[in-house]
């Protein structure tokens, strides 16, 4: 006759590690995002006649454009591919100004976070923002604010340069 079970009893010593296992196979490779970036800067210099409502900055010098185009102004780039992008800007000019800076999408809308509006008038204009763009996308690098003629910085110094980075 088998009688009652008996309470269990205290955990023993836990073991050795075993062996390491054998290394499994390598991964595909993934994709290299930033192979959707761009730079163009103006370092010819001279004027640019700006409109209240906004005038596009040329940026034909030193254009590295990956996978962007560019239209025959070398003032609108279009994304290549959907994605968050990094965008950087800078505009100096040859005398301080009260005009503003800012990046144009599709021609008509402001990027938010990209525009710059000084309170007090300066010669050197920068920001960077991420965002996310579509493809098909154009960018535009503007002045605006003010009815006058600009002249930028030149002699193969930067007037104006825009980057875009896919980072995403």
């Amino acid at each position: 006759l088998t009688g009652p079970t008996g309470p269990t009893g205290s955990t023993g010593l836990t073991g050795s590690t075993g062996p390491t296992g054998s290394t499994g196979p390598t991964g595909s490779t993934g994709s290299i995002v930033t192979t959707n970036s761009m730079f163009a800067n103006n370092t010819s210099g001279g004027p640019v006649s700006v409109i209240l409502g906004g005038t596009n900055i040329p940026l034909s010098n030193n254009q590295s454009l990956g996978n962007f185009t560019v239209n025959a102004s070398n003032d609108v780039f279009t994304i290549p591919v959907t994605g968050r992008y990094h965008l950087t800007y800078q505009v100096n000019t040859t005398t301080a100004l009260l005009a503003g800076t800012r990046l144009l999408l599709n021609a008509s809308t402001p990027i938010p976070g990209s525009i710059f509006s000084p309170a007090l008038s300066t010669s050197n204009y920068s920001n960077n923002l991420i965002t996310n763009l579509n493809a098909g996308n154009t960018i535009s690098l503007q002045l605006f604010g003010i009815l006058s003629v600009v002249n930028l910085v030149g002699g193969g110094s930067t007037g104006a340069s825009l980057t875009i980075i896919r980072i995403d």
